[in-house]
């Protein structure tokens, strides 16, 4: 199955075929019509997305719980209150020594590879990253960085692969020049939230450190590679000099991101941000947002993993469907179907009658599915027994 942009997973996700036709016994069948017959539940269960995001409403109301529960402070510019509280977190997450908010991912991994590399154009990558393909060029426009791809299309490269990349440069090259940094995306948006193996991160920030070239990790979604892989954040992050997390794709928040490294790099940054009109008022809402859905995230994303494999057992007991992890893939799932279900039908019924949300497949018979946090919004029988009832 050709691989689907996360981009455009609302257009081509599969769950809109999934059809969920559990055996059940007359009684069992009689409990879960009733069951089925209740008010459509108020919480939105979204199989795409990496957590929830909430509408304007229910981020007020989360707001207020997390405000009732401790009062909120607000920063200026960026400096004190719950900002200042959210980069102590991810200082201790993390392992770092300093942290700083950032307005995007986007501006935290230029802003970090920029003072990494310093006086050094050339930057090594994957060539799926989003270093590499969703930044609209800015680190060779504003950073005069020329960037350099490895394992085209491919979600990594080995260290053999970097080892041949940098020889290639001393020789090939008229003027070859150092390596400024390189960077590491992981997960891989690009590639269905696949991995970058932790045992060839290890090499190559070995290799990196002897030959004294600085690590930046866009870790957007770390957080989300270290509850299905089960390697903590902070093991993640000692392999590299700089961090960044997203606060948005899976913490609640409506924007924003950390990014987290030695105390002389981010003591850059203030005036760099200012720099690059990223200075903000106000940057608390998202700020408190996101401290507030850390607590409690990892047990959270533990439970979503159990959860994922109890309902992916059940589907598989269905015949003509068969869902699957990718391989070193993480919460995206790929789901193959037998023609003759009608998705559509079902995927609108879901909606409608059960607040569960999926997208439209691109194909008829193969698509990706997304597991997250809002899969705890009700049980497994509530939702199986929903998609049974949507497919009739």
């Amino acid at each position: 199955m050709k691989s689907l942009h996360r981009r455009f997973f609302l257009k081509t996700s599969g769950l809109g075929l999934l059809p969920a036709i559990f055996p059940f016994t007359n009684a069992a069948a009689a409990v879960a019509d009733n069951n089925l017959s209740a008010p459509k539940p108020e919480k939105l269960i979204k199989f795409f997305g990496d957590g929830e995001m909430f509408e304007p409403g229910d981020y007020i109301a989360e707001l207020a719980k997390a405000h009732a529960s401790t009062a909120l402070v607000k920063d200026r510019y960026g400096v004190g209150g719950v900002v200042t509280e959210l980069e102590k977190k991810f200082m201790a997450l993390t392992g770092k020594e300093a942290a700083i908010f950032m307005p995007s991912g986007t501006m935290a991994n230029q802003l970090a590879i920029a003072v990494l590399s310093g006086q050094k154009s050339k930057i090594l990558l994957q060539e799926t990253s989003h270093v590499y393909r969703d930044e609209a060029d800015a680190a060779q426009s504003v950073f005069g960085k020329r960037l350099i791809p490895l394992a085209k299309g491919e979600t990594y490269f080995n260290l053999e692969q970097l080892k041949e990349t940098i020889s290639a440069i001393k020789t090939d090259e008229a003027y070859g020049g150092e390596i400024g940094a390189l960077s590491i995306e992981n997960p891989v948006r690009r590639t269905d939230g696949r991995v970058f193996p932790f045992d060839e991160i290890k090499k190559i920030s070995s290799y990196c450190r002897d030959n004294n070239i600085p690590l930046h990790l866009d870790g957007a979604r770390l957080f989300i590679a270290s509850a299905w892989k089960g390697i903590p954040v902070k093991e993640y992050s000692a392999y590299f000099d700089t961090v960044y997390i997203s606060l948005y794709k899976y913490f609640g928040a409506s924007g924003g991101a950390i990014l987290c490294g030695p105390k002389a790099i981010i003591d850059q940054m203030p005036e760099l941000i200012k720099v690059h009109g990223g200075n903000i008022y106000g940057n608390w809402t998202n700020a408190a947002m996101a401290l507030h859905r850390l607590e409690g995230f990892e047990a959270r994303m533990e439970q979503t993993i159990t959860r994922t494999k109890e309902l992916t057992a059940e589907l598989n007991k269905i015949a003509g469907v068969n869902v699957a992890p990718l391989d070193g893939g993480t919460n995206i799932y790929k789901i193959t179907l037998s023609k003759n279900l009608n998705g559509r039908h079902m995927r609108n019924r879901l909606y409608k009658e059960f607040n569960i949300q999926m997208g439209f497949p691109e194909g008829a018979s193969q698509a990706l599915i997304t597991f997250n946090e809002t899969l705890l919004y009700q049980d497994i029988s509530f939702i199986g027994n929903a998609f049974r009832k949507s497919i009739t």
